[in-house]
């Protein structure tokens, strides 16, 4: 039986970066950037991950989807999480194998066990309370020893340490990258007890 890797779909820069600018000039709040995240940061925020299925929240424009397809994710193994209806809408135009939810990332059904997740949210910008109502929807639907990606543009993990405390999460820096616009830090999220064990 041959299997083949889907190649990723020619990129559209412009109307992407048009779109999340005029999402972001309606509500800058819940649209944490002026622009889509560059190639950069997607192979980054995606570098360990090598199996599906993969929860992606806030998936915006698709910007990680393309490091996800070459590293080998199937399409239908993804399941795009986007709160904002027009974003959501594109998403399941470009990508029409995966699962496209237009939901609140912590409120969303799927009963997918994932293998790791993806997260493009701008947590900085959210309540506490919210950010720790994300993190407990995603890793109940991860599977035991899987990972939880967040990029953030500051130098420090985006999600408190207290937060971390109270959730039993350990946080550990993939890297940096200063090839996207603006610079961004990756994170990657894990449950203690299976870090110590």
């Amino acid at each position: 039986m041959s299997c083949s890797i889907a190649h990723p779909r020619p990129a559209r820069p412009l109307g992407d970066r048009l779109l999340f600018l005029a999402r972001w000039l309606r509500n800058p709040r819940a649209i944490a950037s002026i622009t889509p995240s560059g190639s950069a940061l997607a192979a980054l925020i995606t570098r360990e991950i090598d199996r599906g299925p993969v929860l992606e929240l806030g998936s915006g424009t698709g910007a990680f989807v393309p490091a996800l397809l070459t590293r080998g994710i199937r399409e239908r193994d993804l399941v795009l999480v986007e709160r904002d209806a027009p974003l959501a809408v594109r998403l399941s135009q470009r990508w029409p194998d995966a699962t496209v939810i237009a939901s609140d990332a912590a409120r969303f059904e799927d009963g997918t066990r994932f293998a790791a997740t993806v997260c493009g949210l701008g947590l900085l910008n959210m309540p506490v309370p919210t950010v720790e109502a994300i993190l407990r929807a995603a890793f109940a639907r991860m599977q035991p020893g899987a990972h939880f990606y967040l990029f953030t543009y500051g130098r420090r993990c985006s999600v408190g340490d207290a937060t971390l405390d109270r959730l039993d999460l350990s946080a550990r820096r993939v890297g940096r990258t200063w090839r996207n616009l603006p610079p961004a830090t990756v994170f990657c999220l894990s449950r203690r007890a299976e870090v110590v064990g």
